[in-house]
């Protein structure tokens, strides 16, 4: 089993950047990613990368703007987003999958971690 620690939330002025880690234990996660849920709304994908090769795949929201990147030494994923908006105000969740799978959807991710909050002031 995976287990997910996410760190480097907080508050966030507009056009300032964001850097968020996730701490993964364990060996198994060919998949992580980034999500995040809105006041109100559902859970959104943000970013996803291939543990092994590094690739990457971003949402439109964010593609342009943000880094997902991660040091296989660490165990630890990071994600970068600059030019920050209001609505990049969320929980950011980190995911994994011991499957093998790529997606972009929640169910495609069977490890979570609890999640931390970004606010980005106006």
């Amino acid at each position: 089993q995976v287990q997910l620690v996410e760190s480097g939330g907080g508050l966030v002025r507009a056009g300032g950047s964001l850097n968020l880690s996730c701490a993964a234990s364990g060996d198994n996660f060919p998949t992580m990613g980034w999500f995040r849920v809105a006041s109100g709304k559902v859970r959104e994908f943000v970013a996803t990368i291939r543990w092994h090769r590094g690739t990457p795949f971003y949402a439109d929201s964010v593609k342009g703007r943000a880094t997902i990147s991660r040091n296989k030494d660490e165990n630890t994923m990071y994600l970068q987003i600059n030019s920050l908006k209001p609505e990049d105000t969320a929980v950011y969740y980190c995911a994994a999958d011991t499957l093998g799978r790529v997606g972009v959807r929640t169910y495609d991710y069977n490890c979570w971690g609890q999640g931390t909050q970004v606010t980005v002031s106006s």
